[in-house]
């Protein structure tokens, strides 16, 4: 490898996972950063990636924690429902649910029964070794799964991410709606935009689905738009 290619390679995903695995304590974290990340060339049918949405107490990483943890695995144009996952965490706060049990219904009750964090976190890393992380918003995601990272093992990994709001915005822009009517982004308008079923939300698991789903069809609108073009990750990374 020259020089110049070897220093894009430092730069990007994999030089910040071998970068990461040089400084991991050891468990979970550790194995899923000895997974190599899928290529940026990677054709879209044949890539692997992992629905991921998180309900937390709130949106700050920093005072907020993680209260339930779902995941699908999609394969090139496949949901693996196999392969789903759910975790509710067992939480130690002093403040329990508190009002944000009104968005997502899961109570302090359900937490007593709950994972432990590190565990929760760990069964999570072990499905997207190897992945793409996929999430609506993704922003969330990444900035609770990267805190709780740095608490349990002292690193935050590098993800690799598709976001289907990312994809979503890129494709109002197509049609010229870039001012298109609030809540155009979200994940339900989105869905509902193509024909998709409603499902109730803020259920880890059924909105880690619900943006499998989108993202099968907003792949399939790219498709169509670029029949000559065999589509990569480049084209859909967020």
């Amino acid at each position: 490898m020259n020089g110049w290619a070897d220093a894009l390679l430092r730069r990007g995903p994999e030089g910040r996972r071998l970068r990461a695995l040089r400084r991991v304590r050891p468990g979970p974290l550790a194995d899923h950063l000895a997974t190599p990340l899928p290529d940026r060339d990677t054709p879209l049918d044949r890539l692997p990636l992992l629905a991921v949405d998180l309900e937390t107490t709130g949106l700050d990483p920093r005072r907020d924690r993680i209260l339930s943890i779902g995941w699908v695995p999609v394969d090139g144009g496949e949901v693996r429902l196999g392969g789903a996952g759910r975790v509710v965490v067992r939480d130690g706060g002093a403040d329990g649910v508190g009002q944000s049990a009104a968005v997502h219904g899961i109570t302090d009750d359900d937490l007593v029964h709950g994972t432990a964090p590190e565990d929760a976190v760990g069964a999570l890393l072990g499905a997207l070794a190897g992945r793409v992380l996929l999430a609506h918003f993704a922003a969330v995601e990444t900035g609770f799964l990267g805190a709780a990272c740095r608490r349990s093992w002292g690193v935050e990994p590098p993800f690799v991410v598709v976001d289907t709001l990312e994809l979503e915005r890129r494709a109002l822009v197509r049609a010229d709606r870039r001012h298109a009517e609030p809540g155009a982004l979200r994940l339900a308008t989105a869905r509902a935009r193509r024909g998709l079923p409603p499902y109730p939300l803020h259920e880890a698991l059924t909105d880690a689905l619900a943006c499998a789903e989108l993202y099968l069809a907003q792949r399939a609108e790219l498709e169509h738009t670029t029949p000559e073009t065999t589509l990569t990750l480049r084209q859909v990374v967020a």
